[in-house]
């Protein structure tokens, strides 16, 4: 039977890193609603295809991509619990970098109305950010451990096992954007954005053998 290990300590440490979210994805879409399915299909597709045309002009890879979001048909029903008319709805996403230009695009499109704007990071900033708050919790708990084991009266630790994990935590951002704000602003006028920071965050736990 093996002995039950002696002098081992478990401990966990953190990094965090601040950043500005640099990825703004914005979704416009268009509501429309009648007693013939194939005329409220084809409302829909016209204002679809309308703003896909105005927003390719400025499409860009990496500082604006155009895609289609979310189109379909529902019906509605009465107080018989018949079909009484359908619904539809249609939506357009305008995803990248570069704010302006996402907010110029939007504020040009008269088919479609802002839906929803959320920020958050890149792929490739999130990777750049997790690896230095990684190096920050490492160090961090190489730290501990050792101010640990000469507390104890130890000259030395080894690593048994330990866990790194990563998450980020955004600050709640919002588009600088208001429904008065919006209704004051010309039809052409560019949608004003901002984005919020996020804390990537970097959690090592494990347990250590004090030598």
């Amino acid at each position: 039977m093996a002995a039950e290990p002696h002098n081992v300590v478990q401990l966990a440490s953190s990094g965090s890193v601040d950043v500005l979210q640099d990825l703004l994805t914005l979704t416009l879409g268009t509501s429309k609603e009648g007693s013939d399915p194939a005329a409220v299909q084809s409302q829909l597709r016209l204002a679809l295809e309308t703003a896909l045309t105005e927003a390719k002009k400025a499409a860009q890879s990496g500082a604006m991509e155009v895609r289609t979001g979310a189109f379909g048909l529902q019906p509605r029903y009465g107080r018989d619990g018949k079909i009484n008319g359908w619904t539809g709805t249609a939506e357009l996403v305008l995803e990248g970098k570069d704010f302006g230009r996402i907010g110029t695009t939007a504020g040009k499109i008269q088919t479609l109305t802002i839906n929803n704007a959320a920020f958050s990071l890149s792929r490739d900033l999130r990777n750049k950010t997790e690896t230095e708050a990684q190096a920050l919790a490492i160090d961090r708990f190489k730290a501990k451990a050792a101010e640990i084991a000469h507390s104890f009266g130890f000259g030395a630790y080894t690593l048994r096992d330990v866990a790194v994990n990563a998450n980020d935590q955004g600050y709640n951002p919002r588009p600088r954007m208001v429904a008065m704000e919006m209704k004051a602003m010309a039809a052409d006028a560019p949608v004003p954005m901002e984005a919020g920071k996020s804390a990537v965050v970097v959690n090592v736990s494990g347990s250590v053998q004090l030598k």
